[in-house]
């Protein structure tokens, strides 16, 4: 009985025994693989994402495509140009084929008498424009804002919008009819029929800026004000109406709600403003100065023109150019920081 027992029972050997095995650890070749298919999908589903957007807001995006194109060719591609003030442009070799000079152009500038010169002229006119045009357009739709009469108003804006349509060369013929000191009206009225000396505004260098600022508050105001009436009716009225309940008048409400609901606005405009500092405006002052006034008129994009145009010097005007653009840049970035530490919103 107990043989048979014993001969039943089978004892485990070396080969049939289980032993349990450590797991196989990944090798790191398998985790950057992880991690990169990871990445991978990440920028597939936030290519997805923004694909989708664009096929729910196409028509905006074809709207906005002209726009795009236009910066593309005529502000970006034309950057590759920069390169003229850094070397001796010629003409007949080409720009990538002319030597390179380094900074002696930027040299050539900064000694420059002229230059310093033009300079001067273009920040006092940019700091007059500022002071005095800038704040027309404010002043003007605060005006029309508190127009009662619904048909004055837009007579009145009308007649305002009206000379921005006009060009500087037809600006320029038409103060020509009207304060030449030969043939001028305003003039033939002061000497012939008052007794009066003439009034002498674009030949006088003392006078030139003066002439300039006038014309530009002319022609820019009335379209200028136009983002400013446009902030101006977001403003809630029920603010108006609780300042008149509470005892405020036209003006308390004007500076207690009307520039205070148009502040961020002018802060935007004010930091683009400053950030053109050095950009007068090279239509007006090219179709209104003449010899006479270039120690007071003459301004950068004049004398770029002159300089890089008429005396072929590609390389001098696109430094000076350049030097134009990299304050530009300094100065926006400034006003920028300025006004937001001020609590306004920023440009960026």
């Amino acid at each position: 009985m107990r043989g048979s027992i014993t001969s039943d029972v089978k004892t485990p050997t070396t080969a049939s025994r289980w032993t349990p095995t450590a797991p196989r650890a990944a090798g790191p070749g398998k985790d950057s693989m992880m991690v990169h298919a990871g990445a991978m999908s990440g920028r597939l589903n936030k290519t997805r994402a923004i694909l989708t957007q664009i096929s729910k807001q196409r028509l905006l995006f074809i709207m906005v495509l002209p726009v795009l194109v236009y910066y593309l060719i005529f502000n970006y591609v034309p950057m590759y140009g920069v390169v003229i003030a850094f070397k001796q442009l010629r003409i007949t070799q080409g720009i990538l084929a002319s030597p390179w000079v380094g900074f002696v152009h930027f040299v050539d500038v900064f000694t420059d008498a002229r230059f310093y010169r033009v300079l001067g002229n273009t920040l006092v006119i940019s700091l007059y424009q500022l002071a005095i045009v800038f704040p027309a357009p404010i002043i003007v739709a605060i005006l029309l804002n508190e127009m009662k009469g619904l048909k004055i108003r837009r007579v009145t804006q009308t007649i305002i919008y009206l000379p921005r349509f006009l060009s500087w060369t037809i600006i320029a013929g038409l103060t020509i009819n009207v304060f030449s000191l030969d043939y001028g009206i305003v003039n033939r009225v002061l000497v012939e029929q008052l007794g009066m000396q003439p009034l002498n505004l674009m030949t006088d260098p003392r006078n030139f800026r003066h002439f300039l600022v006038l014309t530009l508050l002319w022609r820019a105001t009335g379209w200028s004000s136009i983002i400013y009436f446009a902030a101006l009716s977001s403003i809630n009225p029920e603010l108006y109406d609780a300042a008149h309940v509470d005892g405020a008048g036209r003006w308390r409400s004007i500076w207690h709600i009307t520039l205070p609901g148009i502040l961020p606005t002018i802060s935007i405009l004010l930091i683009l403003r400053i950030g053109n500092m050095l950009d007068v405006g090279f239509e007006q002052v090219f179709n209104l100065y003449n010899p006479a006034v270039l120690r007071t008129g003459d301004i950068l994009d004049t004398f770029v023109f002159r300089i890089g145009i008429q005396e072929g010097r590609y390389s001098y005007a696109t430094a000076v150019g350049l030097f134009r653009s990299v304050v530009a840049l300094v100065l926006i970035l400034g006003a920028n920081k300025a006004v937001k530490s001020m609590g306004q919103e920023g440009f960026f």
